[in-house]
């Protein structure tokens, strides 16, 4: 027995001993394919050589100073690098470096309550989120959350949240209506559940902007975020968008948000940031939320013992300087078509995939009972747990989630390939995928 409080603690894993590129090897020699990078985290597949020479290197000079005493060389390199490539509108804002993206969720929320301080209107303290969303396992990042299942356990010490409809068109879109109508009239939600709680109250709108683990790759209809923006702006609301998943080169531009063409206030970054070389996450503010606090009280109201640590930001600026020298974005983009095309020529016309979704190389697949109805199967019927351990014993990865229909039944398939995979590869992947599905229905 396992001295270890796994995630299923009477369900034995498999142990793993070593990874190179795409792939993983357990103590028993079996090979499996990273078709979703754990959790949409190894972005470069595993063991690359200069992200692990960086590592080396920076231990060799300092591991750790706190940073009550000490700024370190990696962490002020990372955080222009960042702030060098963030959207247009972001200004001379500044990065927190964290260890997860809870820690980055929970960071973000308490900037902009500290920002509504700093600004003398500290009643501002309410928060609105979308429905099956999710932005972190600490509390406050879970009571943000939609996800119905997560937030179960906790939800009597949860804060209270205000809430929206998630922009999910295969499931909400009304029959002719057209995407930019639907788009408007789910963001104009936002407006109304402002109203409710009064303005003068809400301190921060938080979404992700593409949808991760509760839906499956879920990206927002044309014009859906610029509504929100405008919104947000109307109502002097804050804007923070979670890319923790869905982010850093995910989706084929380095903030996912740059396909909305609109600038939030704060955003949230883990997972793709760091390539699972190091934790490491990251809490990106605008020059105008920044500027409140150095106009202000002049110190941050928050922190961790290991933020900015030495060693987490050295692997992490080798990962983003991967990312350009191996013109990887561009990768993501030309990859991400190949999926897609993969995707759509075998699971097409399937009687029982209601929806393909994604961007770059973030790709979901919802499965249904019925294309019709669009009625899911039912939450006894475990699709997505069989799917899941009937890839892994093909030798694939792959994220299945549940509860996307009506929080409890809904299973989807969600996809996040190194950027490193080649064509082959993923073809490879859809290929298993589809024997799986088969082997699960029958």
């Amino acid at each position: 027995m396992s001295a270890i409080l796994h995630r299923v603690l009477d369900a034995p894993l498999p142990t793993v001993v070593k990874g190179e590129g795409p792939y993983l090897y357990d103590s028993d020699g079996k090979r499996y394919y990273d078709a979703c990078g754990g959790a949409a985290v190894s972005c470069l597949g595993h063991n690359h050589p200069k992200v692990t020479e960086a590592i080396r290197e920076q231990v060799g000079k300092i591991a750790f100073a706190h940073t009550s005493f000490f700024t370190n060389e990696p962490a002020e390199k990372l955080a222009e690098h960042l702030l060098d490539r963030a959207p247009e509108g972001f200004g001379r804002g500044a990065v927190m470096f964290l260890g997860s993206g809870s820690e980055a969720m929970e960071a973000a929320l308490k900037l902009s309550l500290q920002y509504w301080r700093e600004m003398g209107r500290p009643h501002k303290t309410k928060f609105i989120s979308r429905d099956k969303s999710y932005h972190g396992n600490s509390l406050g990042a879970l009571a943000v959350s939609g996800h119905i299942v997560r937030r179960e356990p906790y939800r009597d010490v949860l804060m209270d949240v205000g809430r929206i409809p998630a922009c999910y068109a295969y499931r909400e879109k009304l029959p002719g209506e057209t995407d930019i109508a639907y788009g408007r009239r789910v963001a104009d939600v936002l407006g109304d559940e402002i109203n409710r709680l009064g303005a003068e109250n809400v301190a921060a709108f938080v979404a992700e902007t593409v949808s991760g683990a509760t839906l499956g790759c879920v990206a927002a209809v044309e014009g859906y975020f610029k509504r929100i923006r405008e919104i947000c702006d109307q109502y002097d609301v804050l804007l923070i968008a979670d890319e923790v998943m869905c982010g850093m080169g995910r989706c084929g531009t380095l903030f996912a948000v740059e396909n909305e063409g609109v600038c939030p206030d704060i955003i949230t970054i883990a997972k793709g940031l760091g390539a699972g070389y190091q934790p490491i996450a990251a809490t990106i503010a605008t020059e105008k939320v920044t500027s409140a606090l150095r106009d202000g009280t002049g110190g941050l109201a928050h922190g961790h013992t290991y933020m900015s640590h030495a060693v987490a930001c050295a692997g992490c600026l080798a990962v983003l300087e991967t990312f350009e020298e191996e013109n990887l974005l561009e990768a993501v983009q030309q990859l991400g078509c190949e999926l897609e095309g993969n995707l759509r020529n075998a699971f097409g016309q399937h009687a029982h995939v209601g929806d393909i979704r994604g961007r770059g190389l973030f790709w979901g697949i919802e499965f249904v009972r019925d294309i019709e109805s669009k009625q899911p199967f039912s939450r006894d019927f475990k699709l997505a747990e069989r799917f899941k351990a009937r890839a892994m014993e093909a030798g694939l990865m792959c994220y299945p989630g549940t509860g996307g229909a009506d929080g409890t039944n809904g299973d989807h398939l969600l996809l996040a390939p190194t950027f490193i995979a080649t064509r082959k590869q993923l073809g490879d992947v859809v290929s298993i995928c589809a024997e799986v599905l088969e082997d699960c229905l029958q």
